[in-house]
Parts: C-alpha cells; structure tokens; sequence
C-alpha cells in the first residue's frame, strides 16, 4: 500500500485520476496500475452530503469500475448543520469503527478520510446498483417493508446494551447535556415550523406536535431500556433495494447514535408505509422483529417492545421539525418533510402515544 492522498478530496471536480489513483493504493482496492479516466454523475437525494456515482478507467491494473462517493453538501446551510451536529464525524467512524461489528447490510468502504475538525469527510462506497433507492414520498409495499426487518435486528441485536459503545465519543453523547439542549431548542424550531408550513399542516401535526414539544421533559428523559446502536433516520431514502434479490442495503450514517432499536422501527414504519398499509401491517412487522431480535438471544419481552414501539413514533415527527427548519430548503425537502410529519403524527395518534407523555 502507498501513502495517503495529502488533502482530502471535498468536491467531486477534486476526485481527479491521480487523487483517486492514491487513494485506492492507501487503501489497497487498487493493487497495481492507475486510473486513468473518471466520469461522476450526481446520485440521490441527500442534503447533508452531496454523492455522485463514479466510473473509472485503469491502465496497467484494475480496481472497481463504478463507486460512489460521498461529499461534503455543497449548500453552505446543510454543510454547516452537518458540521455542527458531527454528521461528518459520526457516518465515517461509523464505518470505521463499528460497521464491522453488526449484522446490517451496508457499502464495502474502498477508501474513507476525514479532516481533523470533523468539517470536511470523503467516503468511496461500493456502489450496490442494481439496488435502487427508495422513495420517501411514494412510500413502500408491506412486501418491502418487510425486506427491513432483518437489517433492523442486523444492525440492533449484535450490540443491544452494550455498554464498551459509551466509549466511542462521537456515537454516545452524555443524556443530560443532550436533554438540556433539546429543551433549548426544540420549543424554537417547532414555532418555526408551524410559521413556515402553516397552511400545510394537518390536525394530526398540530395536535401531536403540541402534545410532544409541550411535554419534551417527559419526551427527552432517558429510560432504562437498553441501548444499541442505532441509525437514527432509517427511512426509504437511505436504503437501497433489489426486489428481485430481496435484499437491501442501509446507507447514509450521519444521524448514528446509542439509542433504543424500537425507535428505528417505528420511525421507518412510520414514514415507509402509507396510513392504511401501517395500520394493517405494523403489528406483524413488530412482531417479527421481536422474534428475530429474541431469536439472537436477545432478552426483551413483547410488551417492553410494544411500548418501546409506541413511545419510538414520536422521532419522526422531531425528525421532519428539526430538520426542515436546519438544512437547505428544496421542493422536494419541504414535500418530503410534510408527508412524514403528517405520517408521524397520525402514527402517533393511531397508537395513542402521547398517554406514554402525560401518564
């Protein structure tokens, strides 16, 4: 292996032949030869990070003929929220130092860097084509729905309570600072949020919204269930599909965290399947996360599970709030953000969770 790229590469005009070229030396995905050519094109939809997918050519040697990249967002609102929440930071450790140890389908890393003040990140992935991505907007069919649950207890199961995870300081932020500035913030972004879309909110949003952000001290004080690993916004968008393989892929880590895994669940059933599929399906989608999860050894009795569930659909609702208000405003953001606050609260509402607030 030869040594490392000097810089590291921010935008996809910098992932010149000789920049990739040592970087695939560094990391050992290219063993002899270089490329030659590079041909990147814009992929997805994210907006704290910017990715384009990658076809190279080589002379004297070959290494992967397509990968994605994942970049700093150019939009200077994202990038810095980005930076401030150490989004950077947290989805290149995560690959790093913990993706090895869980079950969850993710990318091959080919190469990954990260600059000292956490502002400025590169990721080469193995591309998963022909796995596609999911869309928020259009929601899932059940039969996809259930493509997640073995990813869910793959990334949850293998570190459920694990306590050696406190010591990864980007993954595990102290419980009382955490709560403390979310009662400083929250209240701010929810009012935002109501200016801003007010013509487009529901009564579900309004009344499950003012139900959580008037009883966040309930809402953010820790519990005792066990903590795992989780993704933190584990939704159609950040997975990629193959129907015709039955598999499935999780990607864009920014949001990891020591969480409870119930949490994940409820947020991707929530926003994944429209109001009708949620309510025929969700119990059995639960269900059968609790029996893979126990099947791994896992203690966890269904009605811990059950309400863990419950008390987890408030996230994607502090999700669509938060980060509507935090980072670059689209046409597709703010529908995206509607359709999963309306999904949220009404999830919220079906399950009557806000008793798990107020009792």
């Amino acid at each position: 292996m030869t040594d490392r790229p000097s810089t590291v590469a921010e935008t996809a005009e910098q992932l010149t032949p000789e920049w990739l070229t040592a970087a695939l030396r560094s990391s050992g995905a290219l063993a002899d030869g270089a490329v030659t050519e590079v041909d990147a094109k814009p992929l997805g939809t994210g907006q704290m990070c910017d990715s384009v997918r990658l076809t190279l050519s080589y002379s004297g040697g070959a290494g992967p003929e397509t990968m994605v990249a994942k970049l700093p967002a150019s939009d200077p609102t994202s990038r810095t929220t980005a930076i401030n929440l150490g989004s950077y930071v947290k989805e290149v450790s995560f690959y790093t130092d913990v993706a090895s140890t869980l079950g969850v389908r993710t990318p091959a890393v080919h190469y990954a860097d990260l600059s000292e003040d956490g502002g400025t990140f590169i990721l080469l992935l193995q591309d998963m084509a022909p796995a596609e991505q999911g869309d928020q907007l259009t929601g899932c069919t059940p039969e996809v729905a259930a493509l997640a649950i073995p990813e869910l207890v793959g990334l949850h199961a293998p570190r459920w309570g694990d306590a050696s995870l406190k010591t990864y300081p980007w993954l595990y932020s102290d419980p009382e600072q955490s709560k403390a500035g979310g009662l400083m913030l929250f209240p701010m972004l929810w009012e935002g949020f109501q200016e801003r879309y007010d013509a487009q909110l529901t009564d579900a949003v309004r009344t499950a919204g003012t139900a959580l952000f008037g009883n966040l001290e309930a809402y953010l004080t820790p519990t005792d269930d066990p903590l795992t690993v989780v993704h933190g916004d584990f939704r159609l968008d950040n997975l990629l599909i193959d129907e015709d393989a039955g598999t499935m892929a999780v990607v864009d880590w920014q949001t990891v965290a020591l969480g409870r895994g119930l949490t994940d669940v409820a947020y991707f059933i929530g926003a994944g399947l429209l109001p009708d599929d949620r309510r025929a399906h969700e119990e059995s989608l639960v269900r059968a996360y609790h029996e893979a999860l126990t099947a791994t050894g896992v203690d966890y009795s269904w009605e811990r599970c059950w309400e863990a569930y419950r008390f987890g659909t408030f996230a994607g609702l502090v999700m669509a709030v938060a980060a509507s208000m935090l980072v670059e405003r689209t046409e597709r953001g703010d529908a995206m953000f509607m359709a999963m606050a309306s999904r949220h609260a009404q999830h919220v509402l079906d399950l009557e969770a806000i008793d798990l607030l107020t009792r």
